[in-house]
């Protein structure tokens, strides 16, 4: 799904602020990422989701090399790709049901489907009854929940989430994260960004951990432990 061979990053003539970072991330798997404020983890989110290319290195997606990959041909690759952002980037002119709609919309799908579907998933994050609310008059853990609903409302193959669950009180930032479970037993392949320590010991996946530009795996530690006791 994702594959990096000592992939650097730098902004303009400054020094890296990604240093060598080798990784693959098989298609289905589920990784959080973490690690202290600035030690590069949106940087390493936007090539990713091919907002920017690597300084050096290689970066494979998809089987693609994206290095040397035209500008359009790019913009396809990213409609695999689903993306919660920190900021939301919600459209502001569209109500929270058409928010979340658009990239079903955008993919041609039928109006009784996005309707049915869009209904269905607004329900489940809590929205049902702010679907037709602007989002500038929505709070920020409800525009948060929009920003997901509307990353996961196509069944990406790839979705990255920066901190989704960082502006919303335990209770519906656990069930967001069953969301995303049940979305990667579906096939989806998932990388969150996070500093919650309690859901990241709570769902036990793989981290992937950045500090000051350079990364390392970790297995969860519940995993280690099983595997201590002879559970695997």
């Amino acid at each position: 799904m994702i594959k990096f061979e000592h992939v650097g990053l730098r902004y303009g003539v400054g020094p890296e602020v990604l240093t060598d970072i080798d990784f693959t991330l098989e298609p289905g798997s589920f990784h959080f990422l973490t690690g202290p404020s600035g030690s590069g983890k949106t940087s390493l989110m936007t090539l990713m989701y091919l907002g920017r290319k690597p300084t050096r290195g290689l970066v494979t997606m998809f089987g693609q090399n994206i290095n040397q990959m035209e500008r359009d041909k790019l913009a396809t690759l990213r409609q695999r790709i689903g993306v919660v952002f920190q900021d939301f980037r919600l459209l502001n002119h569209l109500s929270a049901f058409d928010n979340v709609a658009l990239p079903l919309r955008i993919a041609g799908r039928p109006e009784k489907e996005i309707k049915d579907n869009v209904d269905e998933l607004l329900e489940w994050v809590g929205l049902g009854e702010h679907k037709n609310v602007l989002p500038l008059t929505m709070s920020g853990g409800q525009q948060q929940r929009v920003a997901i609903a509307r990353a996961v409302i196509a069944r990406p193959k790839l979705l990255l989430a920066d901190e989704p669950t960082g502006n919303l009180d335990d209770e519906i930032g656990f069930r967001l994260m069953n969301l995303f479970d049940q979305l990667n037993r579906m096939g989806t392949t998932i990388v969150i960004a996070t500093h919650n320590q309690k859901i990241m010991d709570e769902f036990g996946h793989s981290r992937l951990v950045l500090d000051s530009g350079t990364l390392k795996i970790e297995a969860p530690k519940n995993w280690i432990q099983k595997k201590i006791e002879g559970v695997f």
